[in-house]
């Protein structure tokens, strides 16, 4: 296909309430939206690096501004056979990877336009729904966090997700594990900690959780391998992992037990399949994770999330969960499975910004023409 046009949006997307992590807490989620038309078809891709570089290196007014001078310069007017192809062209630019990722997310939703496919045919899979897990931020109480667990156990979720991080620790943990002694957990650290917490990730292995995500800096590959090697709780990696080259690192590591793949943080879809794969021939299981995105973002982690070796319950939520309007239409709805597990359906169509919604939460906009 060749790139004829490129149009960009930095777009604010306000939360129902703040999100609250080991990095800090969101108000709003920025993220950069990217249209891409090849003749008359066009079609979005969505990458959500959030409003600070604290998460990440990147931030939303950064990325806008990296896909605005360099990236949409670099693809525009070419010919564009694959997602490869695409990181190919971009591969020269360093790093980057949430404003290169809003162009590899399109060019894969635009590929599934023009060939009539599905996003999930697409990319491989075979399967149509994916389970999903539910998470759990920082709250004011831990009596809160407690109903809020309980109401999502109720409700059928398989596990459940809780940030952690200093302060809100282990007496956080003790006390859900007394409640539920039987339900799946994992905790998600967000880089919070650092080698030198050994002594408290040696504690944690007494609440049998599924893993521990993430737990020391967001760059470090060599002491999670240490941790992982010293303590019996499998260890997930997830803004560790920046590129298949880093996810074969760490698999040489033995650096963890479980993978989070989110196609903003590793460059888009396509590097999220080659980490994937990268995975699976080392026989460790991923599951999707997202950045709250609006449905258009989710509806690409939910592509993914059908691949094979995806076998944990993802994190991808409802549009109902965070925002009280989607700017992408149609929403994310949850489902349940003949279990009454908590499902969510891949799109046959995917979810676009709604023309109004989308003028509305715009910061900034440039559009780009051969």
């Amino acid at each position: 296909m060749k790139i004829d046009r490129i149009e960009l949006f930095h777009v604010e997307m306000p939360l129902i309430y703040p999100w609250r992590t080991a990095y800090g807490e969101d108000a709003a989620i920025h993220a950069v939206m990217c249209r891409l038309s090849s003749g008359s078809v066009d079609a979005w891709g969505e990458s959500s690096p959030l409003a600070s570089p604290c998460y990440s290196a990147e931030w939303g007014g950064g990325a806008f501004a990296v896909a605005r001078e360099w990236l949409a310069p670099a693809l525009l007017g070419r010919e564009i056979e694959s997602g490869g192809a695409l990181q190919q062209l971009l591969g020269h630019f360093k790093g980057n990877q949430f404003a290169k990722a809003a162009f590899d997310n399109a060019w894969w939703a635009l590929e599934s336009k023009l060939s009539n496919t599905p996003l999930h045919r697409l990319l491989g899979a075979r399967r149509d729904t994916v389970t999903i897990g539910a998470d759990f931020g920082v709250m004011d109480s831990i009596d809160q966090l407690l109903v809020a667990v309980g109401e999502a156990i109720d409700t059928g979720f398989p596990r459940v997700k809780l940030k952690f991080r200093p302060g809100w620790d282990i007496e956080m943990l003790a006390a859900v594990r007394r409640q539920h002694p039987q339900e799946t957990f994992h905790i998600d650290c967000n880089s919070g900690y650092r080698k030198c917490d050994l002594k408290l990730f040696q504690q944690i292995d007494q609440f049998d959780l599924a893993m521990i995500e993430q737990p020391l800096p967001h760059d470090d590959l060599v002491d999670h391998a240490f941790l992982q090697k010293t303590i019996t709780t499998p260890v997930c990696l997830d803004e560790s992992l920046t590129s298949p080259r880093r996810a074969e690192q760490a698999m040489e590591l033995q650096a963890c037990g479980f993978a989070n793949i989110k196609p903003g943080r590793v460059g888009g879809l396509t590097n999220a399949i080659a980490i994937h794969d990268i995975c699976a021939r080392s026989g460790i299981p991923c599951w999707v994770g997202g950045m709250l995105e609006s449905a258009t973002g989710s509806a690409h982690c939910i592509a993914l999330a059908m691949l094979d070796n995806f076998t944990y319950p993802a994190d991808i939520f409802p549009t109902a969960r965070f925002y009280r309007e989607d700017m992408s239409t149609p929403p994310v709805e949850l489902e349940k499975d003949e279990t009454g597990t908590p499902t969510v359906r891949a799109f046959e169509v995917l979810p676009e910004p709604d023309p109004q919604r989308l003028k509305a939460l715009t910061v900034q906009h440039c559009e780009f023409k051969s």
